[in-house]
């Protein structure tokens, strides 16, 4: 296949398959020569039906899962990695710069407030905790996200504001790669479109995103194209 030298994120016949040990040792195939190649500034939103694979892809190109072939090549430090190859050391960091993830469900240690939660990639990539402090907060703001609520651990919040929390924290480091699974799934409409508005402003500074998103209103907005999954396949 040609190479794409401008590709933020490129998988090269990825494959990763499953063994359902408790069925007889039945071999999932859930992706399958899979070339996926995203350049800065756009974002693409994966296709296919419920099962096909897309949170399987998604939890690949972040290193979640190993993969069985293939190679999946990270734009980092002026270079390309293989996330697929890297060392745990060389993933942290490329995750820590270079790569973000913003899922559907907010990990968190309790008891950290939120302020600290959303402002901690900002000050794992050395910025001064004031600074970092007041980004954080100029960032929950927009996203409706009341003051009285900074101090206190986002594990207490309902269903929504978690899900704010957790996009405020993924877009707050800059990552030129977004990983985005499903944003505005528990959002009412106006924090819907404010999600989606600090998600093109990203597109728009030149990040390249890869996003699962079934929300017709929020694909529409979002997607400069998607890429369509092939269907799955069971073998003995």
């Amino acid at each position: 296949m040609n190479r794409d030298d401008d590709a933020m994120i490129e998988t090269r016949d990825l494959a990763k398959s499953f063994t359902l040990h408790v069925q007889g040792e039945i071999k999932l195939t859930v992706l399958d020569g899979i070339n996926l190649s995203v350049g800065a500034g756009e974002c693409v939103v994966l296709d296919g039906p419920s099962g096909v694979g897309k949170s399987t892809l998604m939890r690949t190109l972040y290193g979640n899962y190993r993969v069985d072939q293939g190679a999946i090549l990270v734009r980092h430090d002026g270079g390309q990695v293989d996330l697929a190859t890297a060392t745990p050391r060389l993933a942290l960091d490329l995750r820590r710069r270079t790569l973000g993830y913003i899922s559907q469900f907010l990990r968190v240690i309790p008891r950290v407030p939120t302020l600290e939660v959303v402002a901690e990639p900002l000050r794992a990539r050395g910025l001064g905790a004031q600074e970092a402090r007041e980004r954080a907060g100029a960032l929950l703001e927009r996203l409706a996200i009341p003051r009285r609520l900074w101090s206190l651990s986002p594990v207490t919040f309902s269903g929504g504001e978690q899900q704010r929390v957790n996009i405020a924290r993924g877009l707050l480091a800059g990552h030129p790669i977004l990983l985005v699974d499903e944003p505005t799934a528990s959002l009412d409409a106006d924090n819907r479109s404010t999600v989606v508005t600090l998600l093109r402003e990203a597109r728009s500074a030149g990040a390249a995103i890869v996003a699962i998103c079934h929300d017709p209103e929020a694909r529409a907005a979002l997607a400069t194209r998607f890429y369509r999954l092939p269907p799955r396949e069971l073998a003995a």
